[in-house]
């Protein structure tokens, strides 16, 4: 049958032809990012098109950059922000199409507006909250945002709050829309009314990853004494210094590559023989001679700036591993994270 718009084909044939559009390069970049079912019916698709017609071609390409342009205001500002922008440059009805389209399968979180805020001004807003409040505040920001908030608290409030955001499971619409009131904001009107999962024991892990030595060393603690059992399951989740110990040879000649000399001497002056012997083993004689030397020299060193020379350190083997560039056994076992 003739057709002469895009308007009777599915979302997976608009798909197909976009990426044949796009050409082979691209395609295959997109690829990368897709579920292997995702790429089957793609592919699949993509093998049954015999032409391009030249309207429906333009037609996708421009509701696909609508939609991009769309998914960044929200991104940008919510969606109340993509609204107003794309009502200005595509009129009334076509802007509330592509919100609705967008809409329909994204889920927008909570507390969106935190995540574009200041860790400092997040903190002014919930410090004097109680600790259930402030733990289900930092399980929806970006772990570095609440790893710094969750170092600002008070140390008697800090173990509570980590141990909430371990323990949390759920949360329902209603609970999130007072905390948000709060903060004086309102839930998006497009916000789904299921119920909300955050926090857990990943969460938790994230959010300790990012903070300094002493402050992670003062929740686990007090998570020990409090909770063992949960204390030991995060514990295992996590990577510390210490644990350089159990990371292959190869892996941690990339790390000595890549961190600072300086940072590296600090971290070893009051290292155990097991992790110096892990780092001394993987650099040449005369590197490490070199190292012994520098640290004899270096004299007495504030704990302080051990802490920090380790946990930049960290920070850096954390980077290698989320690009794959090394390889770290988690909690003793057999699993591998790559």
């Amino acid at each position: 049958m003739a057709r002469t718009t895009q308007q009777g084909l599915s979302g997976r044939q608009k798909a197909a032809i976009l990426l044949i559009s796009l050409g082979p390069e691209v395609s295959a970049q997109v690829f990368k990012h897709l579920r292997e079912e995702e790429i089957e019916q793609l592919t699949l698709e993509i093998a049954n098109v015999r032409k391009v017609d030249t309207i429906d071609k333009e037609a996708i390409m421009s509701e696909f950059y609508e939609i991009c342009l769309a998914q960044e205001y929200l991104t940008q500002g919510g969606i109340a922000y993509a609204k107003e922008i794309l009502e200005k440059a595509l009129g009334s009805q076509k802007a509330v199409d592509i919100i609705n389209r967008l809409t329909a399968t994204l889920q927008v979180r909570p507390f969106d507006f935190a995540r574009k805020a200041d860790p400092g001004q997040i903190l002014n807003f919930i410090q004097n909250e109680n600790s259930q409040t402030i733990a289900l505040v930092l399980a929806y920001l970006q772990p570095d945002q609440a790893s710094i908030i969750l170092s600002s608290l008070p140390q008697e409030k800090q173990a509570d709050v980590a141990k909430r955001i371990a323990l949390m499971d759920s949360t329902s619409p209603e609970v999130i829309t007072q905390v948000e009131r709060i903060l004086e904001q309102k839930l998006s009107a497009t916000v789904t009314q299921d119920y909300t999962s955050a926090g857990g024991i990943a969460a938790i892990v994230q959010i300790l990853n990012g903070v300094d030595r002493g402050t992670e060393r003062t929740i686990l603690d007090s998570l020990e004494i409090q909770d063992p059992e949960l204390a030991e399951e995060i514990k295992k989740r996590m990577f510390v210094f210490e644990d350089i110990v159990n990371v292959d040879n190869r892996s941690i000649q990339r790390i000595i590559r890549d961190v600072e000399n300086n940072d590296l001497q600090l971290a070893l002056k009051v290292a155990s023989e097991e992790v110096r012997e892990a780092i001394f083993s993987n650099m040449s004689k005369r590197m490490a001679d070199t190292f012994r030397e520098d640290m004899e020299f270096m004299g007495p060193v504030r704990l302080r700036d051990v802490e920090e020379a380790q946990t930049r350190i960290v920070a850096t083997i954390r980077r290698l591993e989320e690009a794959g560039e090394i390889i770290i056994a988690r909690g003793g076992g057999d699993d591998i994270i790559v």
